[in-house]
């Protein structure tokens, strides 16, 4: 009798290692099998078309991750068939992270409905042309909705049309964008590891209570990470590549508040006050901040409770 042979493992060293850690290892590695995919499963084809924002991860050719939010009218991603997703958005320069997204560049994508908390992260390569670019699915898989905040959207002008204002580039948060951070209750993480001689990256989705993020007095942004499905592809990313890139988006403004620089794991919460909740820590220390005031062509409303 032939022995099986067994594809490689979905997860990669980072990923286990935390893994191991909570002794679900074994557990993970069979979900894992199960659930990354690489394709698009017909649910997550018929969703994309749904959604008038994206979120992006890239990486920079100083190899500096960064995350965005792109918007467009419902219909600019749609699937024409398992393997690819279609992104039709023109390039915007004023975006930092658009520098990562040349013809053959690895993206991470996450696809999410924030007034049903529904969403789908996918990574692969991306192929340009005239209408955007094609994103071929290395890996798709969804995601549990917990920690996202109910808002509404609307447009308040054409999603083609740039942001009237430039960005502001600094190296430090100022007044404003500590605010920003301080009383967030979502943000989004861009990261990324070296597997085989290229990289994979990931884009999620944070979200906790207003005021979760704690900037200390020495500039790092201390962040609880709840828990979630044991996957760790943002920690298990950390764990092998400190560079991050975070974006804090201002719902009520549509400006988005970028920054790339280093993350590590820790060992206990800032100040030794534990979050609800929390089953580990982070923290992330920004080298370069990019403010882009009403970068996004929607807004979105809380969904209040009752």
């Amino acid at each position: 009798m032939e022995a099986t042979i067994l594809a490689p493992s979905p997860w990669h060293g980072g990923e286990v290692a935390l893994q191991k850690r909570l002794g679900v290892d074994a557990r993970m590695e069979e979900v894992g099998r199960r659930v990354l995919r690489d394709h698009l499963v017909e649910q997550h084809r018929e969703f994309y078309p749904l959604l008038p924002m994206v979120v992006l991860g890239s990486v920079d050719g100083n190899g500096d991750a960064w995350a965005t939010l792109r918007a467009g009218e419902p219909g600019f991603l749609h699937a024409p068939d398992a393997k690819r997703l279609v992104v039709e958005l023109p390039r915007e320069p004023a975006d930092p992270a658009d520098a990562g997204m040349e013809d053959g560049a690895p993206l991470a994508l996450l696809g999410i409905d924030l007034g049903t908390r529904r969403r789908n992260r996918l990574n692969g390569k991306l192929r340009r042309h005239s209408r955007g670019f094609d994103l071929g699915v290395e890996q798709s898989f969804g995601n549990c909705p917990k920690y996202i905040q109910l808002r509404q959207v609307h447009f308040v002008r054409d999603p083609s049309e740039p942001a009237a204002l430039p960005p502001v580039s600094s190296f430090e948060l100022d007044e404003a964008a500590l605010a920003l951070v301080e009383n967030a209750d979502t943000f989004f993480v861009a990261t990324c590891a070296e597997l085989g001689g290229g990289l994979q990256l990931d884009v999620s989705h944070r979200g906790g209570p207003a005021g979760f993020v704690h900037v200390g007095d020495d500039g790092w942004l201390a962040i609880p990470d709840f828990a979630g499905n044991n996957f760790f592809n943002t920690l298990g990313n950390i764990a092998v590549n400190p560079r991050a890139g975070l974006t804090f988006p201002d719902f009520a403004t549509g400006g988005l508040l970028q920054m790339t620089g280093e993350a590590e794991l820790v060992s206990g919460p800032p100040r030794g006050v534990p979050l609800d909740g929390a089953q580990r820590y982070w923290r992330f220390r920004p080298r370069r901040i990019v403010w882009r005031a009403e970068a996004l062509a929607i807004r979105y409303d809380p969904v209040r409770a009752g």
